[in-house]
């Protein structure tokens, strides 16, 4: 176990009366017949079919026939049916729902592109084209069961392309953006995908990424490929590939064609495949995800409305990227919701520090979802630019993808939030579909903490008995079914199996060290897998980067354990810099002796280093596994997912 604990107590962000009366999640309380949250989420855990019952009706999606019954356990809580015997797609529950409702002219989707162009699609616009896309592919042959992948920035066509892969009953595998060849086409293979979606390029720092020339790559690779559809983003020239490509608007023309009956909705089954969204693996291949109508979209759902509190006309931004589970988590909810998406394609600080909150300003946002390393580089540039901005309209900010550290946490809570806008943690994972733990509008909120779990999740922080433990750190778990539980792995129940089930019986262990307090908030202190142990003595990696980025010269940092003869282990920590900040030894003594004073001599770090980058999947997550793989000269595994790989090269020579 990790011995230390949280040592930020205090109350930060209490909801007013006016704020709890009209939250989602007091209407979704008394649709239940409750008064409290606290009564909510035991029942939540204790009665996973009521719950669940409560939460499909209360979003009221959409059934081309009625299930059955709500869950089928025969083959134990690693592999749950959910509402069986239905008949559910989930894009009649996204579009075809709000059809002959006022929600048909609001906005569906606002984007906005790095380069300043702006779009806008209402609920019938979008439903439009949609049925004209899903009847392209049709006209194309592929149909139900298909797989056909996503390499798209954030655009309006792709949220248009991944509801039109469901509209035909096709398995939709959405890829980051930045994808290199060799990732795109592993992922490609593995799910047998027909056909690709890519666009000619997009901008990032106002250079243009030749998106069409590394899906070209890519599919040399993937005989499966019948098809590459390119969407003209930058309309810059790209080679056409002659009887395989087509460009976007030629596909829409195609389906225009096929008739009306290509644009119905196909009838699928409540568990039929939805999705496949690939992570990294520690080792070999990536790991991909497989969700379903009835699970992905409505824990999505699910959360987006009783965490950032969304209903209909609620505006929402999330700076992500389609191959992170928040953005196909972004899209559904909102839709299934009647929000509105407000999209941002590009560098979030680009041309100036400020791009993140006049983008806000101007498209009213009133839920704006972060990652800490974001927060930690606009922190960098200075209060200045977030001062010259009306951000009244923002009434949350969401947080995911890392755990915090206090500084950039209360930076953005006190100097953008004003101390007004709460920061609703959320912890969870593509496994998941969204959330283990959240905090909501209804409950206080501790710096860097989750007020609780999201309702219907049956956490538990445990020893290595799996006993629950309180005000000490361990593994945290889950003890019962959730309709968004992944569906297994790609092609290996066995790897499934192994990663979350088999150190306890019928106990989901999701790799996170985590604590709760005396007054029931949560932690996750990181990976369970990156846990240090030094002299004996058993620390989270978060714990020490908290220390390092709390230093005025530190931005970001990163810590890993490596051999020691004496120690068994010894710690060395890589910091990123501030603007106009120097490397020296004097700073890494400074640096080494702020976190003995904060943690104990014996969990000095032995070395520090300066770097320019840490090495970081495009989620924003820091690969601690790839930092110690190579500093250590080890193999890293797989790296595929790494947003700047020549971060990794650094960190090898910096071990030599």
């Amino acid at each position: 176990m990790i011995e230390r604990l949280h040592d930020d107590n205090a109350i930060a962000w209490r909801p007013t009366d006016y704020v709890i009366a009209r939250a989602q999640l007091t209407r979704f309380i008394s649709f239940c017949g409750l008064a409290t949250f606290d009564e909510l989420y035991r029942r939540s855990v204790t009665d996973i079919e009521w719950f669940t019952e409560q939460v499909v009706r209360f979003l009221d999606i959409q059934f081309d026939k009625a299930y059955d019954r709500i869950v089928d356990l025969s083959r134990g809580g690693q592999w749950p049916r959910w509402l069986i015997g239905g008949r559910l797609n989930i894009v009649r529950s996204c579009l075809d729902r709000w059809e002959d409702t006022i929600v048909a002219r609001q906005p569906a989707v606002i984007w906005e592109g790095e380069e300043g162009d702006t779009r806008e699609l209402d609920y019938a616009d979008l439903l439009i084209e949609v049925e004209r896309c899903a009847a392209g592919l049709r006209a194309c042959g592929y149909g139900r069961g298909d797989a056909i992948g996503i390499h798209l920035p954030m655009v309006p066509e792709t949220v248009i392309a991944m509801l039109a892969i469901n509209r035909i009953g096709g398995v939709a595998v959405p890829l980051f953006s930045g994808y290199g060849p060799s990732a795109i086409s592993s992922r490609l293979r593995d799910v047998n995908a027909k056909a690709l979606f890519t666009c000619d390029a997009f901008p990032r720092r106002g250079k243009p990424v030749n998106a069409k020339q590394v899906a070209d790559d890519a599919v040399a690779d993937c005989p499966e490929i019948t098809r590459v559809i390119v969407v003209r983003r930058m309309r810059v020239t790209a080679p056409m590939k002659t009887g395989r490509d087509l460009t976007w608007d030629q596909l829409l023309a195609t389906g225009d064609m096929a008739g009306g009956a290509a644009r119905q909705i196909e009838l699928t089954d409540t568990e039929d495949p939805l999705i496949a969204i690939y992570t990294s693996g520690t080792t070999g291949r990536p790991k991909g995800i497989l969700h379903t109508h009835c699970g992905f979209p409505v824990k999505s759902a699910q959360d987006m409305c009783f965490g950032t509190d969304v209903g209909q006309g609620t505006r929402i931004s999330w700076i992500t990227d389609i191959g992170w589970m928040m953005g196909p988590w972004l899209i559904y909810g909102a839709l299934i919701l009647g929000a509105t998406i407000i999209l941002y394609d590009g560098a979030p600080d680009y041309p100036q520090p400020d791009r993140m909150w006049d983008f806000c300003e101007r498209h009213e946002v009133e839920i704006l979802g972060v990652s800490p390393t974001l927060i930690r580089a606009l922190a960098a540039h200075g209060d200045q630019w977030v001062e010259k901005h009306d951000l009244s309209s923002l009434r949350i900010f969401g947080s995911t993808g890392e755990p915090w550290n206090p500084d950039p946490w209360r930076w953005l809570f006190e100097n953008v939030g004003q101390r007004r806008v709460p920061i609703i943690n959320y912890s969870g994972g593509t496994e998941i579909s969204g959330g283990i733990l959240m905090s909501n509008p209804l409950l206080p909120i501790k710096p860097c903490a989750f007020s609780a779990p999201c309702p219907g999740i049956a956490a538990d922080v445990v020893d290595e008995n799996c006993d629950s433990v309180r005000g000490v750190v361990g593994e945290l778990v889950i003890r019962k079914p959730w309709i968004g539980q992944a569906r297994g792995f790609w092609k290996d129940a066995e790897r499934y199996l192994q990663t979350y089930w088999a150190r306890f019986p019928n106990v989901w262990v999701h790799g996170d060290w985590a604590t709760v307090d005396a007054d029931g908030h949560w932690y996750i202190l990181g990976r369970s897998d990156d846990t240090l142990k030094v002299a004996g003595k058993r620390v989270g990696p978060a714990e020490v980067e908290s220390i390092l980025v709390g230093h005025e010269s530190v931005i970001e940092a990163a810590t890993i354990g490596v051999p020691d003869e004496l120690k068994g282990n010894t710690m060395v920590a890589f910091c990123v810099l501030a603007p106009g900040e120097a490397g020296s030894a004097k700073l890494a003594e400074e640096l080494r002796e702020r976190v003995a004073a904060g943690l104990g001599k014996p969990l000095r770090p032995e070395k520090i280093f300066f770097v320019q980058a840490l090495p970081k999947t495009r989620n924003a997550k820091v690969m601690r596994r790839v930092i110690r793989a190579a500093f250590l000269g080890e193999d890293p595994g797989d790296t595929t997912a790494l947003e700047n790989p020549a971060a990794v090269e650094a960190i090898r020579q910096a071990g030599k």
